[in-house]
């Protein structure tokens, strides 16, 4: 890190969010800096580049108002986050500076917004459930104590929506657990910010929840900021006070945006349709801070929402979250187009360490045979949608024809549920069984005896 206090005024050129200057000493990556404009204002950023005497800075603040008159100094230190246990209930901008008319925050701690890698020998396998009050989601694709579970959306879905109900509805379960919610809002319009605000403060959800929003018209470089101050505010919260954390991050879309914006501005060599080629790798830095600790009480569960451009599955960024994260909810376009809500079609998604979370240590016995079942039957009555379009519905078999009432009938009882419905994973499993037994039992063939036994309650 640089160690004096000289200030340059040797800005070479100007590109978008970025400044480039000349100068004589070593500086580090990340270091902080401060421009100061020839009006006496001050405008903060940090080192993105250094070769060959030359210097790459992104201005937080947008570069409009600098010019080659204005002077630049290192600070020697790099970016930090004020931490607290008393952050629970705030709203914070994109760069942590209060929305919500209180103070500022009075750290117990700086902590730098880059994190510290996990030793992946001290990493302790994701487990316990965490119940989100969403059936698709708890009784079909289980989020996991210390996972990372993306939303794959795309625009006009109400993914947003969904994120605001998880971060209402998410619980541990268990006596003297601490759970907290961060809510990490990237590139929303002032609209959004409004209704998310309006929401949290309505249900009552923000007195367990720290939120960060970062606007659309906020520079660039602010939203590439922001997911690491939000996972900085985790990582205390967790690994320090041994908090249950779940980290809600919409829209993963718009921060590649700002890393492509970023990396347009200094004239990179783009990669696949002209995202960064270190993409993969700054989204892993993102998704990598989610997990459990050895010895450590707390842990990070993460759920990226991101809209597929196009609703293309293949896109980069659904592509490369896909590689990183274990497992995904898929929303479906047509589910919403019939009034369902929450669109999740369970058919894409899946959720890879469900069976981590389930059974009955976690939820219930009787939970992975009900899944398995729920996936079987409703697989199949969609296929036979198809076949009823060709032959009509007359022409099925009665097993058959049970099969096809069976998909519409899980749509309308399992997938649809009121936006403020949160029901229990026994509920969930519940509700599940009331369906099933409009099926004939020798059609339970991934369910034991015993469970159905035990479960089935025929009329």
């Amino acid at each position: 890190m640089a160690t004096v206090s000289k200030e340059y005024k040797t800005i070479e050129n100007i590109q978008g969010p970025l400044v480039f200057v000349k100068t004589e000493e070593p500086v580090g990556y990340k270091e902080l800096v401060t421009v100061r404009l020839s009006d006496g204002s001050i405008k903060n950023g940090e080192v993105l580049d250094s070769a060959n005497g030359m210097v790459v800075i992104q201005i937080f603040e947008g570069t409009s108002g600098i010019d080659r008159s204005a002077s630049v100094k290192f600070l020697g230190d790099t970016m930090k986050m004020p931490v607290s246990k008393d952050m629970l209930g705030r709203v914070l901008s994109g760069s942590a500076k209060p929305l919500d008319g209180g103070a500022e925050i009075v750290p117990e701690d700086m902590r730098d917004i880059a994190g510290a890698a996990i030793n992946p020998w001290a990493r302790a396998s994701p487990n316990a459930f965490i119940q989100t009050g969403i059936s698709t989601i708890d009784g079909m694709n289980t989020l996991v104590r210390g996972q990372k579970l993306p939303i794959f959306s795309a625009s006009g879905l109400p993914h947003n929506d969904l994120a605001l109900q998880i971060a209402r509805q998410a619980k541990v379960r268990g006596e003297n657990e601490q759970f907290a919610v961060v809510f990490i809002a990237l590139g929303i319009t002032n609209e959004e910010k409004q209704k998310f605000m309006r929401e949290f403060e309505r249900t009552g959800a923000l007195k367990n929840a720290v939120v960060f929003l970062n606007l659309a018209d906020d520079p660039a470089v602010e939203r590439i900021a922001t997911p690491r101050l939000g996972l900085t505010t985790a990582e205390y919260m967790a690994f320090d006070l041994g908090m249950q954390v779940l980290v809600i991050m919409t829209d993963i879309t718009n921060y590649c945006e700002a890393l492509r914006q970023v990396g347009a501005a200094r004239e990179e060599v783009p990669g696949r349709r002209g995202y960064p080629g270190y993409m993969y790798t700054d989204l892993a830095q993102l998704y990598e801070r989610a997990g459990r600790i050895k010895g450590k009480e707390g842990s990070i569960t993460q759920i990226p929402i991101l809209t597929m451009p196009g609703s293309d599955i293949t896109h980069p960024i659904p592509d490369l979250s896909g590689y990183i994260t274990e497992g995904q909810i898929v929303l479906s376009m047509d589910l919403h187009r019939n009034g369902i809500y929450p669109p999740v079609n369970v058919s894409s998604s899946l959720s890879r360490l469900m069976s981590n979370g389930i059974g009955p240590d976690h939820t219930r016995d009787d939970h992975k045979n009900v899944s398995d079942q729920l996936y079987a039957s409703y697989a199949e009555g969609k296929d036979l949608r198809g076949l009823v379009a060709i032959v009509g519905k007359d022409s099925l078999s009665a097993k058959d024809r049970k099969l096809l009432d069976f998909a519409d009938l899980f749509e309308d009882r399992i997938v649809r549920q009121g936006i403020d419905e949160d029901r229990s994973i026994e509920t969930t499993l519940d509700i599940a069984w009331e369906i099933l037994k409009e099926l004939d039992v020798d059609q339970l063939t991934r369910i034991s005896k015993k469970l159905i036994q035990k479960y089935l309650k025929k009329e």
